[in-house]
């Protein structure tokens, strides 16, 4: 067979070369099978010999091979061109897409920040709108303040002349209170306070011989009256405005973790009193870097919290109602409704401040001080359950406490102040509890920075604490037996 294919590939290669050839099969004389073929030759006339044809053959075989060599590089070249032809086109194609790509992305960059300087112009021209509005405002709120300024210097000047005046002629009604009120007398001060732009003037003027009260409590244990103090020291000054008033404090009665040591602060000027500054040492207090802030859950009114066996006690802003907020837990545990008493500018002390409720600790116990409708102005004192706030036992006194500044407690005898801003202020009544009577005294009280607007006594360390204008001051008391 093989001879046979390589015979037929002679014939259609010689077919391709335009020569025609015949093939003939036929027996021999021995009965084999014998195969012949012949070639037109254009040079040869008969058929050539054996061994040419052979020749032929293997030429043939050779000029395919070749071919088909040739075939193959061909293929392979034309398929090599044919990738190298694709790459080309699809560069070509592909590098303007990209190109364009890029552009969109640049352009969509350029967009944004566009978009980015449109709103930022915007945001500008607001802020200058809201800039010159504001201009407006404090331009007119500059020429209200100098209105305000000239009309209270007037009024400064008037004040002046008034306070000479009566100063020369001193008033009848002051003369009437220069001597010992009987027990139980309501007639200690009789002024008209509608006018507050005066409450100065006329606290001044409650400066009275001092006298002693000299009297023993119902168990036999002698009580102590207030002799003098002495110079006031100054601890610290507030650093910003909403520490013009305010109120500090220790605990007399200290348990852990707390010590003698630890100081509590709270800033008073606001609208939403929360915040209260817990000091471990002095050292932290006199550089003013606290230990812990405390957050209170209500806020508070006015100056007149106190710390008294490891709770904050305080009046809630705008009510008439006590909070005892125990600080080692920082939880809430009993609040209570003072039963009439004034709250949020009734019945303040003489220089405001929304100090109409007044808490006030000492050797006794925990007070409150306030004032009622009933009462007409007068103090009142209330001794209170530190548990549950209760009103154990309430006295009425015969002071006004619009007409005094401040006031404090000492072994169950209360003691007010003339004057908050005079530097030389007196403590001009005493109300003693344990027999219902008071008492007008003269023992000078100086307001270093004149405006204080906070007096607590510590019974602990026999000392008053006050916040005069930004400063927490103290003084040492002497107290005399009686």
């Amino acid at each position: 067979m093989p001879a046979v294919q390589l015979l037929l590939l002679a014939c259609l290669a010689w077919g391709v070369g335009a020569r025609t050839a015949q093939f003939w099969k036929a027996n021999d004389q021995s009965g084999s099978c014998q195969y012949t073929f012949s070639v037109a030759s254009p040079s040869e006339s008969s058929c050539p010999e054996q061994g040419h044809a052979m020749s032929a053959i293997q030429d043939l075989q050779r000029d395919s091979s070749k071919q088909r060599a040739d075939l193959e590089s061909t293929k392979a070249r034309l398929s090599s061109l044919e990738a190298l032809l694709h790459r080309l086109t699809s560069g070509q194609a592909a590098r303007p897409v990209e190109t364009q790509e890029g552009l969109q992305r640049e352009l969509a960059t350029l967009r944004t920040e566009r978009e980015q300087l449109e709103t930022q112009t915007r945001e500008l021209e607001t802020a200058y709108s809201n800039l010159v509005r504001d201009k407006s405002a404090l331009e007119v709120e500059k020429r209200r303040l100098e209105a305000e300024n000239e009309d209270l210097a007037r009024r400064l000047e008037s004040s002046n002349q008034e306070v000479t005046r009566l100063r020369r002629d001193q008033c009848p009604k002051a003369h009437s209170i220069s001597q010992d009120v009987p027990p139980g007398s309501k007639e200690v001060s009789k002024w008209n306070l509608e006018n507050l732009d005066f409450q100065e003037l006329k606290s001044e003027l409650t400066e009275v011989p001092a006298s002693r009260i000299l009297k023993e409590s119902p168990s036999g244990r002698p009580r102590s009256e207030e002799e003098g103090h002495g110079e006031p020291v100054t601890l610290r000054r507030a650093e910003t405005i909403t520490g013009k008033y305010g109120v500090w404090m220790r605990d007399p009665e200290a348990a852990q973790p707390y010590t003698r040591e630890t100081t509590w602060r709270i800033d008073t000027v606001g609208t939403d009193i929360r915040q209260v500054f817990e000091y471990d040492f002095v050292s932290q207090l006199t550089q003013g870097y606290p230990s812990k802030v405390h957050v209170l859950p209500r806020p508070l009114e006015s100056t007149g919290a106190v710390v008294y066996q490891g709770s904050l006690y305080f009046q809630e802003a705008k009510s008439r109602t006590l909070i005892r907020y125990e600080l080692g837990t920082e939880t809430l545990k009993a609040e209570r409704e003072i039963p009439g008493a004034g709250y949020h500018g009734q019945f303040p002390y003489s220089w405001g401040g929304y100090t109409d409720i007044d808490l006030a600790v000492d050797e006794t116990g925990l007070w409150v001080i306030y004032s009622t409708e009933a009462a007409k102005g007068a103090i009142v004192l209330s001794k209170l359950n530190p548990e549950n706030l209760e009103l154990e036992q309430t006295w009425e006194t015969n002071i006004r406490k619009q007409s005094v500044a401040n006031a404090f407690i000492i072994c169950g005898t209360l003691y007010t102040v003339s004057s908050y801003s005079s530097p030389d202020a007196a403590v001009n009544f005493a109300y003693d509890t344990h027999t219902g009577s008071s008492k007008a005294l003269t023992v000078p009280f100086k307001n270093r920075y004149k405006y204080n607007s906070m007096i607590d006594y510590n019974p602990l360390e026999k000392k008053l604490f006050a916040w005069d204008n930004f400063n927490m001051v103290s003084y040492d008391i002497r107290l005399s037996k009686v």
